[in-house]
């Protein structure tokens, strides 16, 4: 099991942030040179540059000036630390909105946008487009090959749509190359006879919106794969312009709500993950916090299973929440850690100083407008960085899971435009909850989309997957027939890729083979109406979704215990080739889910990192590995306010801090220990 390094000149873990020297320009002498001092102070060794620099770069069309990056970037250089620069096309300056209008978006109201905000180009335009490549391939040339960085950043944070005529224009060819240029082809994958809403040709098409057609499911799904796409195009454009003179590994910085993008398609096209992290710790419900932000981590390593950035992070706390909570003592530091334990190789902050004015004024971080190593954060982040060092020898390991989860962008935007048995489909929360049930277990879990390679894994979970085109159903049903162990819950296989639903009974085609079972129909609850379901002698409530499912073969484990339908099927197994497939007819609270995962971990002998206890886990504690294959790291963490004692390792292994070999650990309130072995 090689590692794989961020960059192998490089091989270490990073700690920093990003950094906007371009804001204290005037003052440079006095603020630069405290930035650097107070950089070894907090034991940082990278820094984030260049991502809302434009204005600064080309102040005016045609007129570069790169004399702050020159003199930023060998400062940090000479201080030991490596610079990740990004590329700057997130904010465009003033006069390029102004001379050339078509670099604004058009909102789905029709409504041309003003010079606003930031992130709001359009991805089409022309203009836009040699307008960043002339700025990258400057950016390229001049610090593609200096010693001091180590990665391109790429843009930051893509998303949002655009409705201009560029992009309508762009959104139709991209239908006329997908549908063979048959206008038929399209209504009938559309079913666009429905309402009398076929289209003549492609001239007719407009992107669906609030002013337009949006009935057309069909239509919806390809015009979120369209922008999907045209970022893509876009990012490429980017990267061919950094790669003119540079041959650094490049990455884009993903934040988890940007709902019209999937991610898993634009990861393909980087060297490696970095992502966005803001939890609401302490607002929340903590092991809830804990396990949705590793449910993050563990997707966004998993995108190209290697070790990603952690791009952002809050010192303390954000700005821009309805209630902007301060991180606990020890809260900042364990936030951090969970993000190496989890298979990240970096820890960094937005932002590295506060900036004095504007809308992040008040954003948590590590230097405050006080200026000074003082502050309980700038500690925090200080002992952050002294433990990464520490642990340096960490970078480049592996997650190796047997389980995995499907979770997948394409499936959530055809869920939730489905109407039908009940609004709030909770796709997210659903995937969460059994992402939950194994990380309460200290069981490793990777993240797989509808169209992955699942032959890696023991046991695959797919909650809800009520989209699964040819390509889907052969994968899930080859996978079982080749021994594969697959759990798969209500709504699945219920349409194809262009959102038509499946004839001749769900699951879909082959499905029905695999899991032995057919769905009847959907009894959908009211938020206050609980069914029951009967498994292994007990009772479980069901909620929101009960399908009346008949078995062509299954084993039923367990039956529903309450209303007409009681005593039908409810949880099902079945042997198909040389695996098994599992049904779950019902969403339940949570606790069935639980019981009957672990029993199914168990037969399959799926070990977790650390042994669970009899009764299992006390609140708040789980733990993850990595590993080269010679050598074995572990986390055992804890996410409660109090200490917890006597947790079972399992195995011998050597505090990386303390230097003491033992079996057990010992935890503090919001704890986390690093221990290693020989494997």
């Amino acid at each position: 099991m090689q590692r794989k390094y961020v960059n192998e000149k490089f091989p270490h873990l990073l700690h920093g942030g990003d950094y906007n020297p371009e804001q204290w320009m005037d003052v440079k002498d006095v603020i630069w040179e405290a930035d650097m001092r107070l950089m070894q102070e907090a034991n940082c060794n990278e820094m984030t540059v260049g991502i809302f620099s434009w204005a600064v770069l080309e102040p005016k069309e045609g007129e570069y000036d790169f004399s702050f990056l020159d003199e930023i970037i060998e400062k940090i250089y000479k201080n030991g630390g490596r610079v990740i620069l990004a590329t700057p096309s997130g904010g465009k300056p003033r006069w390029m909105a102004n001379k050339y209008p078509e670099v604004l978006r058009v909102r789905n109201d029709g409504r041309r946008e003003h010079f606003d905000d930031r992130h709001n180009h359009c991805f089409t335009s022309p203009v836009y487009r040699e307008k960043i490549t002339q700025m990258n391939k400057r950016l390229s040339l001049r610090y593609g090959k200096h010693p001091a960085v180590a990665a391109w950043h790429i843009s930051n944070e893509y998303g949002g749509t655009c409705y201009c005529p560029l992009c309508q224009n762009a959104f139709r060819e991209f239908l006329r190359k997908k549908y063979d240029n048959d206008i038929e082809k399209l209504n009938k994958a559309y079913w666009a006879t429905f309402w009398s809403h076929r289209f003549n040709n492609f001239e007719e098409i407009e992107a669906p919106a609030d002013l337009t057609d949006s009935r057309l499911h069909g239509l919806n799904l390809d015009w979120r794969r369209f922008t999907t796409a045209q970022t893509i195009d876009f990012m490429k454009t980017e990267i061919a312009a950094v790669r003119s003179g540079s041959d650094i590994p490049v990455t884009h910085n993903f934040v988890a709500w940007q709902y019209d993008l999937n991610h898993w398609k634009i990861a393909e096209h980087l060297d490696f993950v970095s992502w966005d992290s803001y939890p609401d710790w302490h607002v929340k419900e903590q092991t809830q916090v804990a396990s949705e932000t590793a449910f993050l981590h563990d997707l966004y390593r998993s995108m190209k299973q290697r070790p990603y950035l952690l791009m952002e992070s809050a010192p303390g706390c954000a700005n821009w929440k309805s209630v902007n909570m301060l991180k606990r003592p020890d809260m900042d530091t364990l936030q951090s850690l969970q993000t190496i334990a989890h298979g990240g190789d970096s820890v960094q902050y937005f932002q590295w100083r506060k900036s004095r004015g504007s809308l992040e004024k008040f954003h948590g971080a590590v230097v405050d407008h006080a200026g000074t190593n003082q502050t309980r954060i700038f500690k925090a982040i200080s002992e952050t960085g002294r433990r990464l060092k520490i642990i340096d020898e960490v970078a480049g390991t592996l997650v190796d899971s047997k389980v995995a989860l499907m979770y997948d962008w394409e499936n959530m935007w055809a869920l939730n435009d489905c109407l039908g048995f009940k609004s709030g489909k909770k796709y997210n929360e659903t995937c969460r909850a059994y992402y939950k049930t194994f990380w309460e277990n200290a069981v490793s879990v990777d993240f797989v989309n509808a169209h992955s390679d699942l032959s890696a894994y023991d046991l695959v979970v797919a909650p809800m997957l009520y989209m699964a085109d040819k390509d889907t159903v052969e994968r899930l049903s080859d996978y079982v027939n080749n021994g594969g162990t697959l759990y798969a819950t209500y709504m699945l296989g219920m349409v194809d890729g262009t959102d038509l639903c499946h004839l001749g009974g769900f699951p879909a085609d082959r499905l029905k083979d695999v899991f032995g079972i057919w769905n009847e129909e959907t009894d959908s609850l009211p938020d206050d109406y609980f069914g029951e379901v009967s498994y292994n002698g007990k009772k479980y409530a069901a909620k929101d979704f009960c399908e009346l499912i008949h078995s062509s073969g299954a084993a039923v484990l367990a039956t529903y215990a309450k209303d007409f339908y009681s005593g039908m099927p409810a949880l099902t197994c079945n042997e198909y080739g040389k695996g098994k497939a599992y049904y779950q007819a019902f969403r339940d609270c949570g606790d069935f889910q639980k019981e009957a995962l672990q029993n199914i971990v168990s037969q399959l002998h799926i070990e977790g990192a650390i042994p669970a206890p009899r009764g299992g886990f006390l609140y708040g504690v789980t733990a993850h590995k990595r590993t080269d294959g010679e050598t074995e790291y572990l986390f055992a963490e804890n996410y409660s306010e109090r200490e917890v004692k006597g947790i079972s390792l399992g195995v011998r292994y050597t505090d990386m801090e303390t230097g003491v070999t033992s079996d057990t650990a010992e935890l503090p309130p919001y704890g986390i220990r690093i221990f290693k072995r020989k494997v």
